[in-house]
């Protein structure tokens, strides 16, 4: 059966049942993920080839075309990943719907794109927890650096304190697990101030549960 991003409505009557666990989590914190401010800043790839990695021009236009925002924005956000990353291995193209009152949560589906040619459906969703007010519904592209192979992106990756960049009503923040890096970029997240803080846990398959 094919399965589809809850609607907004949706998301809307999850936020006050999930708020509350959202806080509880907040409070009593993950022994098997420690928060943000903990995770050590993003490495630069330098050892991955050209013939295994995107270049920057090929890159921008897959986000320029695919985003439809600010092209100026989405290139000066790619310029900064490609100074602080270096060349992505993968990236994955898709749709998100999230909404917040200080405690927010997001939902997404899209596909992995790898340099070798892998497809591969991805689902997403988190909390978020900070100074977070709104709801959003829109288009992401997620860049993705250091990933070995397609099953290591199936896990959670937590946001990298202080890494969240706004460029013309574009947004970009670093995530991390080991050395994997993921690199978010959206459109239009003026009303999503906090969606650095927290994690994405990638799935195989659709889940309700941000966390």
């Amino acid at each position: 059966m094919h399965r589809t991003t809850p609607p907004m409505t949706a998301i809307k009557r999850l936020l006050l049942g999930g708020s509350l666990a959202l806080l509880v989590t907040s409070v009593t914190g993950c022994a098997n993920n420690p928060p943000a401010a903990s995770t050590p800043a993003p490495v630069k790839n330098t050892a991955a080839s050209s013939a295994d990695t995107y270049n920057e021009f090929e890159t921008t236009n897959e986000a320029v075309n695919f985003l439809g925002g600010s092209a100026e924005g989405i290139a000066k956000l790619i310029d900064k990943a490609f100074a602080d990353q270096g060349r992505p291995n993968a990236y994955i193209k898709g749709e998100e719907a999230g909404g917040a009152i200080v405690l927010g949560v997001r939902y997404g589906k899209g596909e992995l794109v790898t340099k070798s040619g892998q497809r591969t459906t991805v689902y997403w969703q988190g909390p978020s927890i900070g100074w977070d007010f709104g709801a959003d519904a829109g288009k992401v592209f997620i860049l993705v650096y250091d990933l070995p192979n397609t099953d290591l992106i199936f896990q959670r990756f937590a946001g990298v304190n202080g890494s969240l960049f706004f460029v013309g009503g574009v947004g970009m923040n670093y995530l991390r697990s080991q050395n994997i890096v993921v690199a978010p970029i959206h459109v239009g997240v003026g009303l999503r101030l906090g969606a650095s803080v927290g994690y994405m846990q990638f799935t195989r398959d659709q889940s309700y549960l941000p966390f």
